[in-house]
């Protein structure tokens, strides 16, 4: 029997052409997800994983796999024991084939009992495989399982995968797994830095492979090393030029993602450059070149960028000289779009927005403008924002998308709006809000600050959600290209962070009416609704708010975001009193209690019709209770509500504890339901405990 004990680390390595930058990360590790969920299904334990992503390598090294499947026992079923002998007690033929199929005779089959009777079975021991008989499949299998939009093939093969495919290493231990993946042979040696160290390298085993990269071969294998390499070079080289640099955590990724041996270099340009709009500038460095900027103690942008050379270079001034004039076109274009763009005004570029299609069931660009300039007025009247400004900043809020520096540089809109806004001198607010209305941009980005940028982030996120979820275009799994989820959160984030009592609700159904050809009806305000609280699970499991906390006050479906925030965080102070667990499953009883009535239950209790002394008690704990916690509800003071209606545990437990409900007597029952049904109501009013 093999020595299950046994233990070798293993690596595989496949060597490809440069991989996809921004795909790079997100591959390696669905790799290395594939191989563990083929380990555990062909059960071989192992310990720690490590991952190795660079250009033109994935690979993963797995510590201490098992060498050899444990041999199993695994029950094969027969025939039914009443299909199994005949009337004499002879095999059936159904029997005798069963046993020949399992290799024995009819006498060494066994019985075994089931929910459906006695079946004929038989034990067959399954002798445990090699790792190495296993791996190539579990490997070749999570490669084929990698989200790759679109393989590709090479050569004459009929090998596909995203780019090609130079070589393929497998180690066990130190020896070779013998397999052909993705069309080559499997062997243990792998090459170096294209440039550097193009030749092969041996790995003895895996342990060595990550510092004989990198001692040899002019590789720093590991992404994350090297990105932290990156960052390091940056803000040193940042630091000897006399400034401070900015990354950006995309950047970053993708310039690692490019680079086996990085190297920083810093370069100039013109500072002539310097009188466009710095993101302007900074668009151009990082979306074309991939450089990082920086800025000087002044905290204005710097004339200097840092690239990141894949290659230790003899000469470094030719690579700042390369790169230098590489950059100079693209600056110069964002001055050209810069002086061009503001010999206009930007109402100018308003009529432009009629030939730019939102999405053809709901019109152009310029239709949605018209439909912000009502909404965001509708939006901007509890925020105390006057309707002239709400109508010109959502009049105004498209125009620089017609633009030739957003044309350039997409992910410039609104920040040129803004600019060019000052420009012509809007006021300060009008300004703002057209940069604004995009916020939160990413997870994490500010908010809104003013409330006129707010209402037009609303109005805008609220139009396209409406709009789109209104013509049946809802996400589904990874389809979002409208990016509803994230304008959702953004909008739920703002009413909520920036406390902004805006029914949600009613805005929804105002949005739907703008848009021509949708039936606003109650059904699609619901589902419109439920698709933008449901961004909030998430958000608040960041803050420590469990499934089932939220999905209390979920239920209660409160019309403004505030609101509900202001009820999570008195479900949350609930959940910590001595009193939660009881009161919680007291109200799961009671509920559970009025799911079996049939009937209507009575609005009023009958207090001639309580006889038990602990019925008594609860409704008068329920009275004395009952007007503070209304008048604290009324006031939104959720968490003072909650903390009162704890008070009513004791009574509610002698209740139960005392008191059949269900008895015979008619009245007497539905009296008693009456009851049980105010306390849950009361709590209902905050939130429905019984889902804690």
């Amino acid at each position: 029997m093999a020595d299950l004990t046994m233990t070798e680390d293993f690596l595989v390595e496949i060597g490809t052409e440069e991989l996809p930058p921004k795909a790079l990360k997100k591959l390696s590790q669905a790799f290395a997800d594939g191989i563990r969920a083929g380990l555990v299904e062909a059960e071989l334990s192992h310990g720690e994983v490590t991952l190795y992503a660079a250009p033109r390598r994935l690979a993963v090294k797995i510590e201490a796999l098992q060498t050899q499947q444990a041999d199993k026992i695994v029950e094969r079923k027969g025939p039914a024991k009443k299909a199994a002998f005949d009337a004499d007690g002879n095999p059936t033929k159904a029997l005798q084939g069963f046993a020949r199929g399992c290799g024995v005779a009819v006498e060494e089959l066994i019985e075994i009992d089931t929910e459906k009777g006695v079946w004929m079975a038989y034990n067959l021991e399954q002798k445990g495989l090699p790792a190495t008989r296993l791996l190539p499949d579990i490997v070749n299998q999570s490669l084929a399982k990698l989200p790759i939009p679109k393989r590709m093939r090479w050569g004459n093969s009929d090998v596909e995968f995203v780019r090609p495919v130079h070589w393929a290493l497998m180690l066990l231990g130190e020896d070779v797994v013998p397999a052909t993946i993705l069309g080559h042979q499997t062997s243990n040696t792998t090459r170096g830095h294209r440039f550097h160290a193009p030749q092969e390298l041996v790995i003895n085993q895996p342990s060595d492979y990550a510092n004989t990269l990198f001692t040899q071969g002019y590789v720093q294998a590991d992404f994350e090393k090297r990105a932290a390499d990156i960052r390091q070079q940056v803000e040193a080289v940042a630091r000897q030029a006399g400034g401070v640099a900015e990354i950006d955590e995309e950047l970053l990724e993708e310039v690692t993602a490019l680079n086996e041996w990085p190297v920083a270099v810093v370069g100039d340009f013109d500072e002539t450059f310097l009188a466009v709009p710095p993101e302007a500038l900074i668009s151009a460095m990082a979306g074309h070149q991939k450089y990082f900027h920086m800025f000087g103690a002044d905290g204005k942008l710097m004339a200097k960028f840092i690239t990141i050379s894949n290659i230790e270079s003899s000469n470094p001034e030719s690579v700042k000289f390369g790169n230098e004039r590489v950059i100079r076109p693209r600056l110069s274009d964002a001055k050209f779009f810069w002086d061009q763009d503001r010999k206009q005004p930007l109402d100018d570029f308003l009529p432009r927005l009629k030939t730019v299609v939102f999405q053809q069931k709901l019109g152009t660009l310029f239709d949605k403008v018209e439909r912000l300039e009502t909404l965001t007025v509708k939006v901007g009247k509890p925020l105390g924002v006057s309707p002239e400004l709400c109508e010109r900043a959502a009049r105004l809020s498209k125009c620089d998308l017609m633009s030739e520096m957003v044309g350039e540089f997409p992910d410039l809109q609104g920040v040129m709006g803004r600019y060019y806004a000052q420009q012509q001198n809007e006021t300060a607010d009008v300004a703002e809000a057209l940069d604004a209305q995009y916020q939160p941009r990413f997870a994490g980005d500010a908010l809104p600050a003013s409330a006129l940028a707010q209402a037009l982030a609303i109005a805008d996120k609220l139009d396209t959600i409406t709009g789109i979820y209104g013509i049946g275009q809802v996400p589904t799994g990874d389809k979002d290209p409208f990016a509803l989820r994230r304008a959702a959160l953004g909008l739920v984030r703002i009413m909520i962070e920036k406390e902004l009592d805006l029914d949600l609700r009613l805005l929804i159904q105002y949005s739907l009416d703008l848009h021509d050809g949708i039936e606003s009806g109650e059904q699609l305000i619901d589902e419109i609704y439920d698709f933008i609280i449901s961004r909030l699970r998430a958000y608040y499991a960041d803050q420590g708010v469990t499934a089932e906390q939220f999905e209390a006050v979920r239920v209660c479906r409160p019309a403004h975001p505030v609101d509900f925030a202001k009820r999570i965080q008195a479900v949350k102070t609930f959940a910590e009193l001595d009193a939660a667990e009881s009161l919680s499953a007291a109200n799961k009883r009671i509920n559970n209690l009025l799911k079996k009535i049939d009937g209507s239950i009575p609005e009023t209790v009958n207090e001639s019709l309580l006889s038990e002394a602990a019925e008594q008690a609860l409704w008068q704990e329920l009275e004395s209770l009952r007007e503070s916690a209304s008048s604290l509800i009324a006031g939104r003071d959720y968490t003072a509500a909650i903390q009162s209606l704890a008070g009513i545990r004791g009574a509610v437990d002698r209740f139960f504890d005392d008191v059949m409900v269900m008895v015979d007597d008619e009245d007497v029952r539905l009296n008693r339901l009456a009851l049980l049904n105010q306390i849950y109501q009361l709590f209902l009013q905050v939130a429905d405990i019984s889902r804690l």
